[in-house]
């Protein structure tokens, strides 16, 4: 079967090229406001979902936490092992499979890092997945983007020039997601990835939440944590509690 497009696109170099200004401070800034307003007891264990090259992870774990990371990118895990220790560990794992079950406080899943899947059987599977993992009143933060803000505000072409490479950015609203097309030329050879992320709304998620054992405490629009406006917030970050049967 072919490999759909997140399996390629997030296992490739050029992916941590065109994204690199999203950093490790904007992480740290992100994981530090999270931690001042979750205050997670001193032992909590952590899992962060879709990680990356971890750099979410590392940070709670300087703070002493247990964290987990799993991402579906092989590359990905391979980086973040690097900074593994007894306290933090890295897995290649598809978000959407059991992975522990009642065993952390707090789950993860940041940067727009769902909505990925062509079915909302899918989402609703992963949603499932990230409940079960977690112990009784456990919490689980999602950041997405703003669907609204990003539709309205759509930039439809764009050249981003990046380490003398020229990314020629397509995007474009269609049906229920963003498509975003991405053309380049490396060392005399022609790429071509995309992206397609599903265009969930708050009352996606709200529906979703109530589907899948999920109460939103809150709801913040930005990694300061303010709160979320339809209309201006760059981002959608939920604080969800594990309901209990």
């Amino acid at each position: 079967m072919p490999k759909k497009w997140f399996q390629n696109w997030f296992n490739s170099p050029y992916y941590h090229i065109l994204y690199q200004q999203r950093n490790t401070a904007e992480a740290e800034f992100f994981a530090e406001n999270l931690c001042k307003y979750l205050r997670p007891h001193v032992d909590s264990n952590m899992l962060d979902i879709a990680c990356g090259r971890g750099r979410h992870a590392v940070y709670l774990n300087k703070h002493g936490y247990n964290v987990t990371g799993i991402d579906l990118s092989i590359a990905n895990i391979k980086y973040a092992k690097q900074f593994e220790n007894e306290r933090l560990h890295f897995y290649v794992h598809d978000m959407r499979y059991l992975f522990y079950i009642n065993y952390f406080d707090i789950a993860f899943n940041l940067f727009t890092s769902f909505g990925y899947f062509e079915t909302e059987y899918d989402h609703i599977r992963s949603l499932k997945t990230f409940r079960k993992a977690l112990k009784p009143n456990g919490l689980l933060v999602l950041d997405y983007f703003n669907s609204y803000k990003i539709i309205t505000s759509l930039t439809y072409s764009d050249v981003k020039t990046i380490d003398g490479i020229d990314f020629n950015i397509h995007k474009k609203f269609e049906v229920d997601k963003v498509v975003k097309q991405i053309e380049f030329e490396d060392q005399g050879k022609q790429y071509a990835f995309k992206e397609e992320v599903k265009a969930f709304t708050l009352d996606d998620f709200k529906r979703f939440f109530t589907l899948t054992g999920f109460e939103i405490v809150h709801c913040f629009g930005n990694y300061k944590l303010e709160e979320f406006d339809l209309k201006t917030s760059d981002r959608l970050i939920f604080i969800c509690k594990k309901t209990n049967d």
